[in-house]
Parts: structure tokens; sequence; C-alpha cells
């Protein structure tokens, strides 16, 4: 369905802006789906995240700065998302002994569990919008986004 038919306008769109409302479109109906895979275990995207940067660390703790380095929503307030996850147990946070001012998390068990359940789910997920393209056309998909946002 063309972008004009959603947003239903009779009025010609630039290219330029039914590019931006294709990707913000379409970025709402990705969000809306990965959403239902997440709520039956209460989590927020930006708290997926968090835990899989988490896991990627390999068993090594981050600091703030990592994480928020790492996160795809660079306005997400991190200690916030961090002190949600100590109260669902899926991360711990201590004081780095060596620095006291830089805190150190870590995932727990109970949160690599729900990243173990929810893999094949967020796999699924992801294939479900790749099913609608061929391999060459994702390729150049991702090549044309990573050029799109990369702004001179």
């Amino acid at each position: 369905m063309k972008i004009e038919e959603v947003i239903k306008s009779n009025v010609a769109l630039k290219d330029a802006k039914k590019v931006i409302l294709n990707i913000m479109y379409a970025q709402n109906v990705i969000n809306d789906k990965f959403n239902e895979i997440l709520k039956p275990y209460d989590l927020s995207g930006e708290q997926y995240n968090v835990l899989r940067i988490l896991r990627g660390q390999k068993g090594n703790p981050a600091n703030m700065c990592i994480i928020q380095e790492r996160m795809l929503a660079k306005n997400s307030n991190t200690t916030r998302l961090i002190d949600k996850l100590l109260l669902k147990d899926l991360v711990t946070r201590e004081v780095c002994p060596d620095n006291r001012r830089k805190i150190e998390v870590l995932i727990t068990q109970k949160g690599l569990d729900i990243l173990t359940e929810l893999d094949p789910k967020v796999d699924n997920h992801e294939q479900l919008f790749a099913n609608n393209l061929t391999e060459d056309e994702l390729q150049n998909l991702n090549n044309l986004l990573e050029k799109y946002r990369t702004i001179n």
C-alpha cells in the first residue's frame, strides 16, 4: 500500500517527504509487532536493548557510558532503565571497587533466560518483514538506509 493511501492524502507528495513518512510508518509497524512480543515479559524495547547489550558483554560488567553509547535510542534514560531492570531481577548494579564513581551493571541468569526465550520470537519477527524481500533487496535496502541516514 502506498504511503499516500495509508495517510489518506490526496495531495501529491515530494519523494523526500514520502521517504521520511515511509520510514516513520514502517518503524511504527515494526515497533507495534515487536512490543506484542515483549508485552508478556513486561519489557519495553529499550529494556530489551539494555539486556542485549549486557549479554554481549559475555559476563563482563558494563558501565552506564558503555550502555548509553550502544543504545539504539540515544535519548534513553539509562539510569531509569537499569532501575526498572533491577526491580525485575534481570540485572545487578554495583559500585566499581577501583573507581567509586563508576557503576557496573551485569545481566543476571534470569535476564539471560528471558533473552534465550525471546531469541526465536525476535528472529521470527525479523524474518516476518524480511520475507517480502529477496536477499539482494535486503542488502540493497540496508545500504540505502545506511547511506540515507548519513547527514553531510
